[in-house]
């Protein structure tokens, strides 16, 4: 390939990203004068790829809708971080999704050059995923959920409780969060008038209704620290957990909003949570319910006290 066919090919790779680029830093990323860039964007527009200028401090140049579609070009760590990105996927509880990304990273592999083909196949090989034997999500209940996230629309749905009870919801959504093999939807519930989380496995019969969402306060960053518990709608305390999990590593992982190196393995049967953390308590004692096996407290009052409440509303309920 000549110096010249694989400059173009890096400035349409550029030009593919979702921003404007200013004809210097283009310049700069292409190791060439403005002039060299201005002469290889003509023959872009030659071979029929829409490169439009916009003038001015702010302007630049970008790629718009046409009827020429530029080839997916991926540079080395671009492909590999997709390969990546594949494997890993294959271990999320989406059904059908290990067989799509086994396809989608064959593809890949068909198109790149010899030499990143070869990175590739290195790397992909491996990165070991675990994948789990739990309830798995539809993806077009997933692309539903998410099309009424970036649409901004409310949802009506059935939903199951974790004792099968079924209701039905209408619900504003802002995200859709992945914690551990669980994918979640966070919502405004306008019935309880209050966020909630609801995990996608126990989401049927979505439907759109059309009505906009009015914007609300999300107490979180965003969704996926709603799902790990870190809200912002209380005063942060820190507090000391302690736990033996009677369960592996691999099936708790990622499911109590753990920071890396606080959960560890004790063997092939248990692990242990072990840290000093500034979520809502209340949260972790009922996700640490929601695993469903035994688990033991070590030294960690404010857990246990939360644990407390919780067995006391459980008694309430329980009450003849």
């Amino acid at each position: 390939m000549t110096d010249t066919a694989a400059r173009l090919l890096r400035l349409l790779s550029l030009l593919q990203m979702p921003r404007e680029w200013p004809g210097s830093e283009l310049a700069d990323r292409l190791g060439v004068t403005d002039r060299t860039v201005r002469r290889d964007v003509d023959r872009l527009r030659e071979l029929g790829y829409p490169v439009v200028a916009a003038m001015g401090a702010a302007g630049g140049y970008r790629l718009t809708a046409g009827s020429a579609l530029p080839p997916l070009i991926l540079d080395a760590d671009e492909a590999v971080a997709v390969a990546v990105g594949l494997r890993v996927a294959a271990g999320q509880a989406v059904a059908g999704i290990e067989d799509a990304s086994v396809r989608a990273l064959t593809k890949l592999e068909q198109v790149l050059p010899a030499a990143l083909r070869r990175r590739v196949r290195t790397v992909g090989s491996a990165v070991a995923v675990r994948v789990g034997d739990g309830p798995t999500v539809d993806p077009e209940l997933l692309t539903t959920l998410a099309a009424a996230v970036t649409n901004r629309e409310r949802l009506r749905f059935t939903y199951r409780d974790a004792t099968g009870t079924e209701s039905r919801r209408h619900a504003e959504p802002v995200g859709v969060a992945a914690a551990g093999r669980r994918w979640y939807l966070v919502a405004y519930d306008l019935d309880r008038d209050a966020w909630r989380t609801y995990r996608a496995d126990r989401i049927d019969n979505p439907h759109p209704t059309g009505a906009r969402i009015t914007p609300r306060d999300l107490p979180a960053a965003d969704p996926a620290d709603y799902v790990a518990g870190y809200r912002t709608d209380w005063a942060t305390t820190e507090y000391h957990v302690d736990v033996t999990i009677e369960a592996p590593h691999g099936r708790i992982a990622g499911r109590l909003g753990e920071e890396p190196k606080t959960l560890h393995p004790g063997g092939d049967t248990t692990c242990r949570l072990t840290a000093t953390r500034d979520d809502d308590p209340a949260w972790l004692a009922a996700r640490l319910l929601s695993l469903g096996v035994p688990f033991r407290v070590h030294d960690s009052p404010t857990l246990a006290a939360q644990l407390r409440v919780l067995a006391g509303r459980l008694n309430s309920a329980l009450a003849e």
